[in-house]
């Protein structure tokens, strides 16, 4: 008898951790801003902001690394990279205030930010 209830008392906690995970997923996805530029930072120093609105291919790179990033309809993402995992090649676009993309052999991360502004005052 006594294994029947812990089966239903994980289920029960099952069901609410569900729950909340689904309801922090929904609230995420429908609170995310679009971003309006990108920060491209090499070795910890940023080296390039780029409005999101203009499509731009740009090289980044010296010495022996190289990384392709391409800002086309509103997206940033890294085309091609010379490094040996090409984790920041597959990564995929970016557009969302917050979102990154790091090349970690080549010391560069990619940034979009400046959102449209909430309507939250955070100083209250």
């Amino acid at each position: 008898m006594e294994r029947l209830k812990t089966h239903r008392n994980d289920a029960i906690l099952i069901a609410v951790l569900l729950a909340l995970g689904g309801a922090l997923v929904l609230f995420l996805w429908f609170t995310r801003q679009d971003g309006g530029i990108v920060r491209v930072q090499v070795d910890g120093e940023t080296v390039k902001e780029l409005p999101l609105s203009e499509d731009t291919r740009l090289m980044l790179g010296e010495g022996g690394r190289a990384n392709t990033l391409v800002i086309e309809d509103g997206t940033a993402k890294v085309a091609a990279a010379d490094c040996p995992d090409q984790i920041c090649v597959n990564h995929g676009a970016i557009r969302y205030d917050g979102e990154s993309i790091v090349c970690l052999p080549h010391k560069l991360v990619v940034t979009v930010e400046g959102g449209a502004e909430s309507g939250v005052d955070g100083t209250t």
